[in-house]
């Protein structure tokens, strides 16, 4: 979409980030924005002049991302929390859509990818630390970040379902990677380190069936009995965040609609409808079906408001 300043500002509002002053935008200011979804990450394409803006606070409660934001072309300095970073082509930033921010930029063309914030497993104060610094794109794991953000971008709607999925886990995992690797000499303990690759593995296999503690440890090397106590002090068991992670996926993809209760439960991995249905119910507090219902529902009524809002139209022209 090639648009205006105040059409770029609502696109990127109904993406999360915050309102933003340009104070270097005239009355022909032109930009281009593209948004794709990639399983649960939203990729924002932006294209603009040269800009200097003013990002505003957002309330905390909208916080459920963070940004990373990628730079494919031009030049940028950005503020936030007590980071600032140059940022060159390929280079990143982390980003906190409801903090406020400064930047200035040349002409530029940059990819942000919205990560949900709890998929990333990071400490408060690690992210923190990291908000507003730049990680190198020329190298290491940021360079495949770069890359990656900037493909997916390209091609996210190219791909099926299972395929998003699967890839978006692949890219999360990068992305923490990438940030860890920045934290320098506040990296994780040994026993984190090992349980965030143990997440990492969970969420890039929640469609195997069979995902269990006794294959996550053997693929790891090492006892079930350690794989629990790597988990003892964290608020779920290992079998308790496989279940969890299936049940989010399962209501995101009946939010969704088009497929029926019982496949999508089977997909995640759950054979019993029953025993699916009760522990949908007992973690969110109503049935799984009141989702493809909700769905059925608004899209007849989308189906049978079409053809007045056509014929709206045709009687503009």
């Amino acid at each position: 979409m090639i648009g205006n300043l105040e059409t770029l500002q609502d696109e990127l509002a109904a993406c999360g980030f915050p309102p933003l002053v340009n104070r270097l935008a005239g009355a022909g200011f032109r930009g281009r924005i593209a948004t794709r979804h990639l399983g649960p990450l939203r990729l924002v394409s932006l294209d603009t002049p040269a800009s200097a803006c003013v990002g505003l606070k957002r309330d905390a409660s909208d916080g459920e991302h963070l940004a990373v934001k990628v730079m494919t072309r031009g030049r940028t300095r950005i503020e936030q929390g007590h980071g600032d970073a140059e940022l060159g082509p390929a280079d990143l930033v982390l980003l906190d859509p409801t903090r406020p921010l400064r930047f200035e930029s040349t002409a530029a063309t940059h990819v942000t990818v919205l990560v949900p914030r709890r998929e990333l497993r990071m400490r408060p104060a690690q992210i923190d630390r990291l908000i507003g610094v730049r990680i190198d794109g020329s190298h290491g794991p940021g360079a495949l970040v770069s890359v990656l953000a900037r493909e997916s971008a390209r091609s996210a709607a190219e791909f099926r379902e299972a395929e998003a999925l699967r890839s978006a886990a692949a890219v999360i995992e990068l992305i923490a990677v990438a940030l860890e690797a920045r934290l320098g000499d506040e990296q994780p303990a040994p026993d984190e380190r090992l349980r965030n690759r143990i997440a990492g593995y969970i969420e890039a296999r929640l469609a195997d069936p069979g995902l269990s503690p006794p294959g996550i440890a053997a693929a790891h090397h090492i006892s079930v009995r350690r794989l629990h106590k790597l988990f003892e002090d964290q608020p779920l068991t290992v079998a308790a965040l496989i279940r969890r992670r299936r049940l989010e996926r399962c209501r995101a993809e009946l939010t969704g609609g088009g497929r029926t209760v019982t496949a999508v439960a089977a997909r995640w991995g759950f054979s019993d409808p029953a025993h699916f249905s009760k522990l949908f119910k007992a973690t969110y507090g109503y049935n799984a079906r009141a989702l493809t219902a909700n769905n059925r529902a608004r899209t007849t009524k989308t189906r049978a408001a079409g053809p007045e809002q056509d014929g709206g139209h045709q009687g503009q022209h």
